[in-house]
């Protein structure tokens, strides 16, 4: 077994976030695999609407370590979807990293 870095984060959107801002989201997320190289796997998608207290949407990233994690936050896509897309609609935001046995 070798240890990995996992980085999960969930927001809510804004009460004004429309579908279109939505789905230019998620378009963006889907994008950044393929831009930013220390991603080894990324999943992300909307709540299932289960639990009225739970959060809007949620993002799993995998990393081989901490420093592909920095990579990630600190990529100018990574950064610059968060700027223009993502920041604008969201509300409030959780996130937590660590590590984890693969």
């Amino acid at each position: 077994m070798s240890a990995m870095f996992r980085h999960v984060a969930m927001f809510r959107w804004t009460a004004d976030a429309t579908e279109q801002a939505k789905a230019a989201a998620v378009a963006g997320l889907a994008g950044l695999p393929a831009e930013i190289g220390a991603i080894r796997e990324y999943r992300f998608g909307p709540d299932a609407g289960l639990a009225e207290t739970n959060w809007d949407f949620a993002i799993v990233a995998d990393f081989d370590d901490e420093a592909g994690y920095l990579t990630y936050r600190d990529h100018e896509s990574h950064q610059r979807l968060l700027a223009n897309v993502l920041r604008p609609v969201i509300s409030e935001r959780a996130a937590v990293q660590y590590t984890f046995d693969a």
